[in-house]
């Protein structure tokens, strides 16, 4: 075969950590590393490589006024489009949103008092009013959840020990069990906002009525910080 015809060799770009994260982290590349290296053979990783850290590339550690705990990221599609992009809880423009963002949306809505302002199922502009919407294990593979749970596992830990170590005050949205074993994590001078998760299987067990939404606003005002605009 001459040269001009040989097929040309293709590789996987390397998701990069955000630097930030990583300076005040230090151990957190480390991690990663470990991480990538058990991912490197994976097809069909939810979601796509470029979007494993969406949630820490759009709010610094600085930034951080809300903590929203998810558990995996969505493996699967909507009219051909992926769900997950790297928010928790969150679905990309164009993607109707699965039955637990329904439910967090309606919980919204009769906690607020007003229609949601996330008429498409993304919740990107929260992050931009500095809420962390992190999922346990930053992957999975498509069709399968939980896929890649174990290895998160210390990463995630890393994050949170950081954020619950935290010296100013800032707000912590457990739903459910995965997201309150990180609690013993969380020091005592932050405030923790907890209940069920908003799944189908729990939602009518204590998540709507819990009122998360305006319990944080109420939260971030003792803290003299600005309310998000949810």
């Amino acid at each position: 075969m001459s040269i001009l015809n040989k097929p040309q060799e293709t590789t996987t770009p390397l998701e990069e950590l955000p630097s930030a994260w990583a300076t005040t982290i230090p151990h957190l590349p480390s991690l990663y590393t470990q991480i990538s290296d058990m991912l490197a053979n994976e097809q069909d990783i939810r979601p796509r490589r470029g979007l494993w850290f969406e949630a820490l590339r759009k709010v610094l550690p600085s930034q951080v006024n809300v903590v929203l705990i998810g558990q995996d990221p969505y493996h699967g599609e909507d009219k051909g489009i992926q769900q997950a992009h790297g928010l928790s809880f969150s679905v990309p423009d164009g993607v109707r949103p699965p039955p637990s963002l329904k439910n967090i949306l309606k919980e919204l809505e009769s906690d607020l008092g007003r229609e949601s302002k996330v008429s498409s199922g993304n919740l990107s502009r929260w992050s931009e009013q500095g809420v962390l919407l992190l999922n346990a294990a930053l992957t999975t593979k498509g069709g399968i959840a939980g896929a890649h749970r174990k290895y998160w596992q210390r990463f995630t830990q890393a994050l949170m020990q950081y954020l619950g170590a935290r010296p100013d005050s800032i707000i912590f949205i457990l739903w459910g069990g995965d997201a309150q074993k990180y609690k013993a994590l969380i020091a005592a001078h932050h405030i923790v906002i907890e209940s069920v998760h908003p799944s189908p299987l729990s939602v009518y067990r204590g998540f709507f009525g819990s009122k998360p939404f305006s319990q944080a606003n109420a939260a971030l005002s003792r803290l003299h910080k600005p309310a998000i605009d949810w």
